[in-house]
């Protein structure tokens, strides 16, 4: 459903099975952090002020839920890196390719976020939160997902031992790229050819899927 902000008029996109049925939701806007208020019909937004229901013991709390608003046609990125310099030069390459960026605090607030969205992206340093890069919360759920839903997504693994680009050892780490620390600061144009590299190989296999009746 289509969300307006009533107070900076900004428009998002939430998928319907995220706001719960015959109940209030409350949460902030991302931009202008007013409070947004939907009935239970699910049919309007409104900020709190005006719905008047900021205070109701039903009123559903999205405060432990990771609502992910989505600007229309936008592309959206998780960022899972503890190293604040590492992260700041990550979010600024992501930014310049106009990604809507989201910073996990944790691997469990990673979880919990791609519980409720399929980000378009996703760079995860391989000790993000793990004295062990082998036993990485992040990396090993998206082992484990379907690849219906896999296949839509892009995972960068920034490392400090495998080189950029090995691409044996991302296929072994099942990731789409790995991106070492010593180029981190090159990370735009890295992560730019390798995303148009897959999108072209996925796009033959897709049609090719097609062509033998299998899609």
């Amino acid at each position: 459903m289509d969300i307006i902000c009533h107070n900076c008029h900004s428009k998002f996109r939430i998928a319907d099975e995220k706001i719960p049925t015959g109940k209030s939701a409350s949460f902030q806007c991302p931009k202008c952090k007013s409070k947004i208020s939907l009935g239970s019909n699910k049919n309007s937004a409104k900020t709190g002020a005006e719905l008047g229901v900021s205070d109701d013991a039903d009123a559903y709390d999205a405060a432990e839920k990771p609502f992910d608003f989505i600007e229309e046609e936008g592309i959206t990125a998780l960022v899972c890196e503890t190293n604040p310099l590492v992260r700041k030069t990550i979010t600024a390459a992501l930014e310049l390719m106009e990604y809507q960026i989201t910073i996990a605090e944790s691997a469990r607030d990673a979880l919990k976020r791609m519980r409720y969205h399929v980000y378009d992206l996703i760079v995860v340093n391989e000790s993000f939160n793990s004295d062990n890069p082998d036993a990485n919360g992040v990396l090993i759920y998206l082992e484990r997902l379907n690849m219906t839903v896999r296949r839509n997504m892009f995972v960068a693994m920034v490392s400090n031992r495998y080189r950029t680009m090995d691409n044996m050892m991302a296929l072994n780490k099942s990731v789409n790229l790995i991106i070492n620390t010593k180029n981190i600061e090159d990370i735009g144009k890295i992560l730019s050819r390798a995303i148009t590299d897959n999108e072209y190989f996925y796009r033959v296999f897709k049609e090719t899927l097609k062509e033998v009746g299998r899609a």
